[in-house]
């Protein structure tokens, strides 16, 4: 094995987690984040715990599958736990981890910017469609 210069490691580093690039795990980590009922499950744990029902009514239109595999996928990834109270019915709570905190800065925020900025948006996209009409 050939030995490398400080430089060549930090450059190999680089190039590892260039997430431009399709194969790279940080690329495979965006596309999980930038997924809309992530952005939703993780603002809406933002406050604090949450139960499975507490979810599904705070986010309109996502089906207990979708919210199930977002939750699981969620857990694996180390954004939230998931917590179960031996009780009846069982009673299960999501919460954020520290990581899932960190996140929910950002994911929030852009949640806050969307519902602030839509009208504008929506005025853009009517503009768009006007002006491009006979394309």
């Amino acid at each position: 094995m050939a030995t490398m210069t400080a430089a060549q490691r930090r450059e190999q580093a680089r190039v590892e987690y260039d997430a431009f690039l399709r194969s790279c795990p940080t690329n495979q980590l965006l596309d999980r984040i930038s997924d809309k009922w992530v952005s939703l499950v993780v603002s809406a744990l933002a406050p604090g715990p949450l139960r499975y029902s507490d979810l599904g009514r705070k986010i309109a239109g996502v089906s207990p599958k979708m919210l199930t595999q977002t939750l699981r996928s969620l857990e694996r990834d180390g954004i939230l736990t998931r917590s179960v109270t031996p009780s009846v019915p069982v009673r299960v709570d999501y919460e954020l981890t520290p990581l899932g905190s960190n996140l929910a800065l950002l994911l929030t925020a852009v949640k806050d910017w969307a519902e602030t900025h839509f009208d504008e948006v929506r005025d853009a996209r009517e503009r768009y469609d006007a002006e491009n009409a006979d394309a």
